[in-house]
């Protein structure tokens, strides 16, 4: 285990988690703003859950953390950490399955690893980016802490079309401000699909929460 909160459990991945992996990843609401095709094969859940498993979070790039539902131990989602090379700064993303939102997880799991960014490894700031057209995802990251710092208009060249991002930020100052930073789980997470960062490795952005993928 790395993180911990009320009712989840952020660990590494481990072989077992491929299946499920695979199922949420390719649920074409999830995949929708993302840079992976759904369906998922088991067998390239298989060979990511192996590359995710190998990841040092102490590390300049991605790391995957595994969301782990405490109750019935069940794999719910990932979380994405990239961190910049001056170890500095990240970028982060969160996916979700889909019959897991609406429960506060998204809000929960990403506050668990914002309070690790900031206020134990000293980070000066964490970004994220999101489609323009996901608003679900840009009200998640609003309501952690995250300010819509611009929007950088058809820059992105994903599925066929150019789309609209937008840009997110949240620095240590803010953070250390925030009335609440521990995990909450009061306010429930509405039906996105995911957000994340322009992860090209991981093939995810912040375009509907979500870390690295291919």
């Amino acid at each position: 285990m790395l993180l911990e909160t009320a009712r989840l459990t952020l660990r590494r991945f481990r072989a077992d988690d491929a299946p499920a992996f695979a199922t949420y990843r390719s649920d074409p609401a999830v995949a929708r703003y993302q840079g992976w095709t759904a369906p998922v094969s088991v067998e390239s859940a298989t060979a990511l859950v192996r590359e995710f498993a190998g990841g040092d979070p102490g590390q300049p790039g991605w790391f995957q953390y595994a969301v782990e539902l405490k109750d019935g131990g069940c794999l719910v989602g990932d979380v994405g950490v990239k961190l910049h090379e001056n170890r500095m700064q990240a970028e982060l993303g969160i996916t979700l399955a889909p019959e897991r939102q609406g429960r506060g997880y998204a809000a929960e799991a990403v506050n668990a690893v914002l309070q690790d960014l900031f206020e134990r490894r000293g980070l000066h700031r964490v970004s994220a980016e999101c489609d323009a057209r996901n608003q679900d995802s840009a009200r998640l990251l609003e309501r952690v802490g995250f300010q819509n710092e611009g929007r950088r208009p058809a820059n992105t060249w994903i599925k066929g079309e150019w789309t609209d991002d937008l840009l997110f930020g949240l620095l240590t100052d803010r953070w250390s401000q925030l009335a609440a930073p521990e995990p909450s789980v009061s306010a429930p997470d509405r039906p996105w699909g995911e957000a994340g960062p322009t992860g090209r490795r991981a093939g995810q952005r912040l375009r509907a929460l979500h870390g690295p993928g291919q």
